[in-house]
């Protein structure tokens, strides 16, 4: 079996080689299974109890988790995966807060943020990174617009931002469109997404601009943006839609614009791109770590690039 870059790790420790976690996809009484997860996790999948998994956190990851939690319950019937999003600020919220035994996060925890979970709990936080998202910009089929250069786009979304209608942009007329006014929709400010973006195009010094359209998730920016012909917009690639435009972007004016794709964000060719973490309140327990690993295999990874995500580059 194909190798993973990233190997799981527990307490800092490289596992096993990734190559060998496909055993963990089999039936819970597969004697291989039992060998290589140890007999912690053997006993955690065998002993009959019915197990629950909170997994709580970033609305980006939200489809994706379900996809595994869905999965995983044909693998590992006796674990239950529970998934509710809310945005990386509430995974990690519970993850502080001892109410998370995985938080999804579309961003890193900030400094600031493990240092509350390890007063909170005693222990450190784990973070494990399990696939990529290269952060698309939406615009409505209508709107004529290809592509984008990063300057570009942060003078749309920042504060002082010269760029307030589309013929800025040299966007003549969109169809459907009421005014040439540009509408721009955002996420809120919870949302790992939000700081992402804030930090990639806006400026770490630099705020949004006033009067954007907020989302709670990541599948309401791209509905809003389908059905206002003067939108633009930024999720997961994930949440992509036949009602809507992918724009390709460019890192500067000039240069090749690129569309967001497995190849490109893999070698970041496609500048909006982030990883994508789980992370747990300590050292996961038989449960957790079983389903981590299980995440890190082939089985898992697949799913990633099923929903619309990119998986872990391959050796």
């Amino acid at each position: 079996m194909t190798k993973y870059a990233h190997a799981l790790r527990i307490g800092g420790v490289a596992l096993l080689a990734l190559g060998l976690f496909g055993a963990s996809c089999k039936k819970k009484t597969d004697p291989g299974e039992a060998a290589l997860a140890g007999s912690a996790n053997a006993a955690a999948a065998d002993d009959g109890k019915k197990q629950s998994i909170q997994n709580i956190g970033s609305d980006t990851m939200v489809n994706l988790a379900q996809a595994w939690a869905e999965e995983y319950a044909k693998v590992v019937p006796n674990v239950s995966v529970e998934v509710s999003g809310g945005g990386s600020g509430v995974g990690i919220a519970a993850l502080i807060n001892g109410t998370a035994s995985v938080a999804n996060a579309s961003r890193r925890l900030e400094p600031e943020e493990s240092e509350k979970a390890k007063k909170a709990s005693g222990k450190e936080p784990k973070e494990f990174m399990v696939g990529y998202d290269g952060l698309a910009i939406y615009v409505n089929k209508q709107n004529p617009i290809e592509e984008i250069a990063i300057e570009d786009l942060a003078e749309i979304y920042k504060e002082g931002g010269k760029f307030n209608k589309w013929s800025d942009v040299g966007v003549k007329s969109i169809p459907g469109a009421k005014s040439d006014e540009i509408i721009r929709v955002s996420r809120q400010n919870n949302s790992g997404t939000y700081q992402y973006f804030r930090e990639a195009v806006v400026g770490k010094k630099n705020d949004y601009k006033a009067g954007s359209l907020d989302m709670n998730g990541s599948k309401e920016v791209v509905e809003l943006v389908a059905r206002t012909p003067g939108a633009i917009g930024y999720s997961g690639l994930g949440y992509a839609t036949p009602d809507v435009k992918i724009v390709r972007v460019a890192k500067k004016k000039g240069e090749s614009a690129v569309v967001p794709s497995i190849t490109t964000v893999l070698d970041k060719s496609y500048p909006i791109s982030r990883p994508l973490f789980m992370y747990t309140p300590g050292e996961p327990g038989p449960a957790v770590h079983k389903y981590l690993e299980w995440i890190l295999s082939d089985a898992g990874q697949k799913i990633v690039e099923k929903t619309g995500y990119v998986p872990l580059s391959k050796k």
